[in-house]
């Protein structure tokens, strides 16, 4: 004869396996495993505009949306020759939004469609002093060079050095396609691959947090993607980079000095999300340190292998056409 459990033993026992199922996945030593392919893919950026709220309600977001998948579908139409993309002075447009796969939905982060990563300050504005806002200038010249004189002039992304838009981090923005991270997780260490020019970082794990900042490297030192240490604070990994190459924030968005400091925390909260968010410090470029939170949503891959111009092997003929096109023509 079968015995029925009790009625509040029953809901307990149902309450505990949908605990279960959405608790996050745990490494064998016991912390979180972030391992997964992941994407921040989103309709979300960085800042947010003047006067507008961080929450954005779901009926407002849902429109939204609409009116993005209205917009991209009239954008997708074929390019017409007289449309003026040919014209050397028409800037940023160079492929219809058939290219793009920036996501179809404001990002949602702890449960809320947000209208910005920045949540501190509470404009969701970049808090840049007059050397920021100068920067931030040079930047969007340097994105509008179109006849470079030397590599120099171009961008580290146009050069493919690293991503764009920020994609690569610290910290880890979305892109207008590419948006998506591979993550493999070892006791000592965490790789991530950056699907964005197939960027990669590897992060050492430490015992404690003072023994992660007295593993980075000399500062003589400034990898791309600066020298990234970690730590566990619970179930959150935290990624401390300092000495970040001046020359990644060319493009922007964000603008680091030699003494830069970004912090980010990774927290698996469920079997498919990781609420990451990072802190920015550097007084030459803003007047406050400043905090970004986003999520990281799980897919279910494979990351691709970003086709690019390895090793600048396009650069001589970047360089080639810009000089023909210099060069005084004849009668």
């Amino acid at each position: 004869m079968k015995r029925r459990l009790p009625l509040a033993t029953g809901f307990a026992c149902a309450l505990a396996s949908a605990a279960a199922a959405q608790a996050p996945p745990r490494a064998p030593d016991g912390h979180p495993d972030l391992t997964g392919v992941w994407s921040n893919a989103s309709l979300t950026q960085l800042e947010r505009t003047s006067g507008a709220g961080l929450v954005v309600p779901d009926a407002e977001a849902k429109a939204r949306a609409a009116r993005n998948a209205r917009a991209l579908a009239a954008a997708a139409q074929p390019s017409r020759l007289d449309d003026g993309l040919l014209d050397q002075t028409v800037i940023g447009v160079p492929f219809n939004s058939f290219w793009r796969d920036a996501g179809t939905s404001l990002g949602r982060v702890k449960g809320r469609f947000r209208s910005s990563w920045i949540v501190e300050p509470a404009d969701g504005r970049l808090p840049l002093t007059a050397a920021g806002r100068a920067r931030a200038r040079e930047a969007a010249a340097t994105a509008n060079v179109m006849a470079p004189a030397g590599p120099e002039a171009m961008a580290p992304n146009d050069r493919c050095l690293i991503a764009s838009r920020g994609s690569g981090g610290p910290g880890m923005l979305n892109n207008i396609y590419n948006s998506n991270y591979q993550i493999v997780q070892t006791p000592r260490a965490v790789a991530i691959v950056v699907e964005m020019v197939h960027d990669a970082r590897t992060i050492p794990i430490f015992p404690t947090r003072a023994a992660a900042q007295a593993g980075h490297g000399p500062a003589v030192l400034q990898p791309w993607l600066g020298d990234s240490v970690g730590w566990w604070d619970g179930d959150a990994l935290v990624v401390e980079t300092v000495n970040v190459n001046p020359a990644e924030g060319v493009f922007g968005p964000i603008f680091l000095s030699p003494g830069g400091r970004v912090t980010e925390r990774l927290t698996r909260v469920s079997p498919r999300e990781i609420d990451y968010a990072f802190e920015v410090e550097d007084p030459v470029y803003y007047t406050a340190p400043w905090r970004a939170e986003l999520s990281l949503n799980a897919i279910s891959g494979p990351v691709y292998e970003y086709a690019c111009h390895e090793g600048n092997y396009a650069m001589r003929g970047v360089l080639a056409a810009g000089n023909r096109q210099a060069a005084p023509r004849g009668p």
